[in-house]
């Protein structure tokens, strides 16, 4: 099925190689491999990287392409999910026709492909919104997709592994960068401070709020500010962020109309052995039990195109609300560097999201 498929569209051997490299087992590395490969990026270890991206790439690619190519209730053909599909089949195909990696001209002209590879998929999480939706739309069911857990699976497989693949591109092709900011090993800083992360994500999380509610509640962060560990900091600042702006929300809508002075978000970051934890409580009048699950299910909310908020799955996010993407995406960037988020509610009063990060850097990324 997944073989005729694709063979419509695309020639016998680049379906038969999409099949080959989507039966070879992906390679997962951990952040302080990374680190320790990149710390004093030489003309050999970027040879060295560019040559194990030159064969690990396209076997997470057709990974991807062949699930895109066999999802259940007819997502495949659904002209968003297709188009995400060529994307990674074009991608797969650019570097599959790249020549070996042998010297350092090579290196460059092959950092400036997966650069382009990475501008490519840059749309790729509202696109395949889009075909969600208008599964969604077709089932006519209400209360979202959450009979439907092949798809809450796929999803969850699917972004974790292109958080994934952008790490990798991302992070080769910030070590050619000539002047890297300091404590900076690529994209992962060596001292990361998550109270002044936190500071930024509430600055922006909060101007959101202003934007769309005219005002905004509080937020107190209690930690040390000089404590800092390595870790990605786009990573932290997007979970954070998007936490803070579900409790603003909260918070503001259920005080929006009181007498009341609405209460102050906390946050508190605690320096444990092995998991660096950011706790974020509000009184924003909690979640149902019976609504718990529905907060990791990929629901798009309201009415607009996803494409026209498409920056909100950038790296900088800036939106109040519109995707449900936001917990469960921040879930899986916990969770790619071996931490995880929780949330635990009281309905009646408020809730508090538990984000653990890992701050041993050792766990190899969980791919799909």
């Amino acid at each position: 099925m997944a073989v005729r498929r694709l063979a419509e569209t695309l020639s016998r051997s680049l379906v038969d190689d999409i099949y080959k490299c989507s039966n070879m087992k992906q390679t997962g590395v951990s952040l302080k491999y990374m680190m320790d490969f990149g710390a004093n990026p030489t003309e050999k270890s970027l040879l060295l990287s560019s040559q194990f991206l030159h064969k690990e790439l396209p076997v997470r690619l057709a990974h991807r392409v062949m699930e895109l190519d066999n999802l259940p209730y007819g997502l495949s053909e659904k002209a968003p999910v297709l188009k995400v599909r060529d994307w990674y089949v074009d991608s797969f195909k650019d570097l599959r026709t790249f020549p070996e990696i042998q010297d350092a001209a090579d290196e460059m002209k092959f950092t400036d492909l997966i650069h382009q590879i990475k501008i490519r998929h840059n749309n790729v999480t509202p696109t395949v919104a889009m075909g969600v939706q208008e599964l969604k739309e077709e089932l006519g069911r209400r209360g979202g997709l959450l009979e439907l857990p092949e798809i809450h699976q796929f999803l969850d497989r699917f972004y974790m592994s292109r958080i994934g693949i952008r790490m990798l591109i991302g992070q080769h092709v910030a070590l050619h960068q000539p002047n890297p900011a300091p404590g900076y090993i690529g994209l992962i800083s060596t001292r990361v401070s998550p109270v002044l992360i936190a500071q930024n994500a509430i600055d922006d999380a909060r101007s959101a709020c202003m934007r769309t509610y005219g005002s905004a509640p509080e937020v107190h962060v209690y930690g040390d500010p000089n404590f800092a560990f390595a870790y990605v900091p786009t990573h932290l600042h997007q979970m954070l962020f998007e936490l803070l702006k579900n409790s603003l929300r909260a918070v503001q809508e259920r005080f929006m109309d009181s007498d009341q002075e609405s209460p102050p978000i906390r946050i508190i970051v605690a320096d444990g052995v092995e998991d660096v934890t950011v706790k974020i409580s509000d009184e924003g009048g909690g979640i149902p039990r019976s609504g718990l699950s529905k907060i990791w299910t990929y629901l798009y909310t309201t009415a607009k195109s996803p494409l026209e908020e498409s920056r909100h799955m950038q790296e900088t996010p800036n939106v109040m609300a519109g995707y449900g993407y936001g917990l469960p995406i921040s879930r899986l960037y916990a969770r790619y560097f071996g931490g995880d988020l929780q949330v635990i509610s009281m309905e009646g009063y408020g809730t508090d999201a538990y984000l653990h990060l890992n701050r041993l850097g050792n766990e190899q990324e969980p791919l799909p």
